[in-house]
């Protein structure tokens, strides 16, 4: 095979050491290699940087073995072109293995540019990614925790969520804090309803009518003490990204264009895919990168399987929740497709489909900066009306009725 790298480094990264192959091709013609380990503290990272300098290195390649890899990359990032490489793609033949021998065969890959690198974006989107994630962490736990407070006023037979909408909301958490100080009386806790809720009173004094006990009364103290700090963590976080998103304000005013896009969605799809789309070579490689795209498993002309392959779980969670709230807007292009894919096809395929038509949407609009351009809700019905005319007038012939069509300039 042909040498395209003359002088590179393979790492084998762990989490105290990490093992290096350097391989250089020799003025004799000859593959000269030499082995190192490092331990990982940053004394030894940049020992490692500086000897990988000295010795002419240009191309760097490592597994992405956990979140071990990321202190080595912010090391070397700068001096050599690092390649993240998907374990998955390196895997030797089967027989011994060796941390040395680990770290030789990715340096070997690597000399004859067979590896692939991994997307890695750059230091302002991963920071922003981990606050993003982080948020999404926080808010899954909040409603945990207001789970476990419904669970404990069901066990102390308070029916408030059976009246009103959000037991979390202000009126709400004014009853809780009135039972946890030692309130038992349901008109007086009624009347501490706040706004429209307050046309619910006399439904109010029915549900609130229950038997708290001390131990119900510490449960909720404890459990809306901690749902209110994590509400307080996730305004923090809000505060925190909005500060962070700024240099992207551009990018999120032209996502919050396409319909199921709102300020939160369109954050967390800036910090997963970044705002730079030179990254991709095509729409269709950034929907595989997803996991929001069919998959290929064919052997022997026969189709195996059409799973869609697994990607970034939380941009196909940002892509979904966008797809369902796109779905319930009205006279929209991708509420229309989600209407005709779910009657064929149902409910899931259509979210996985229709996440995918707005991945696209994305692609393009961040890489030609142009705003969202809406096709309406009867798009599809132009692009096969030919179609669409003989499905409507089969089914109106089974119904009995004999269909002849003329077109409206002909009778006029």
């Amino acid at each position: 095979m042909d040498i395209i790298n003359k002088c590179c480094c393979g790492l084998d990264v762990h989490k105290e050491k990490v093992v290096a192959c350097l391989r250089k091709i020799g003025s004799d013609g000859k593959c000269h290699t030499e082995k190192r380990t490092y331990l990982t503290v940053t004394k030894e990272l940049l020992a490692l940087s500086d000897w990988m300098a000295s010795e002419g290195v240009t191309h760097v390649a490592m597994e992405s073995t956990g979140v071990y890899w990321k202190p080595i990359w912010n090391i070397l990032e700068g001096g050599f072109t690092v390649l993240l490489v998907n374990a998955r793609h390196i895997k030797q033949v089967p027989g011994r293995k060796t941390d040395m021998k680990d770290c030789e065969w990715i340096a070997q890959l690597l000399q004859h540019g067979l590896l692939n690198p991994s997307f890695v974006s750059s230091t302002p989107i991963r920071e922003l990614r981990d606050l993003t994630r982080h948020r999404a962490k926080v808010i899954g736990e909040r409603a945990a925790v207001a789970n476990r407070i419904q669970k404990t006023l069901e066990d102390a037979n308070i029916k408030l969520a059976s009246v009103a909408t959000d037991v979390m909301g202000v009126s709400g958490r004014t009853m809780l804090k009135a039972i946890i100080s030692g309130q038992e009386d349901p008109k007086v806790l009624a009347n501490l309803a706040q706004r429209r809720l307050r046309e619910k009173i006399p439904q109010l004094k029915l549900a609130l009518e229950g038997r708290v006990t001390g131990h119900h009364r510490f449960m909720l103290e404890t459990l809306l003490d901690q749902w209110e700090y994590l509400e307080s963590l996730v305004k923090r976080l809000d505060d925190r990204i909005e500060e962070v998103m700024r240099p992207f304000e551009e990018s999120v005013e032209l996502l919050k264009g396409i319909p199921g896009v709102e300020q939160r969605t369109a954050e967390n799809l800036i910090a997963e895919i970044g705002n730079n789309m030179a990254q991709f070579p095509s729409a269709e490689h950034l929907a595989s990168w997803a996991g929001m795209c069919p998959g290929n498993n064919e052997s022997a002309g026969k189709r195996k399987s059409g799973a869609t392959p697994k990607g970034n779980r939380w941009l196909r969670r940002t892509l979904n929740q966008s797809t369902w709230a796109a779905s319930h807007t009205k006279n929209t292009y991708l509420s229309a497709q989600y209407r005709r894919l779910a009657s064929r096809r149902g409910k899931k395929r259509a979210i996985v489909a229709v996440g995918h038509t707005i991945l696209t949407i994305v692609y393009h609009m961040l890489k030609h900066r142009v705003s969202y351009h809406e096709l309406g809700n009867n798009y599809f019905d132009h692009l096969n009306s030919e179609n669409l005319k003989r499905y409507l007038v089969k089914r109106l012939e089974k119904l009995g009725h004999k269909v002849t069509l003329e077109p409206l300039k002909e009778v006029a």
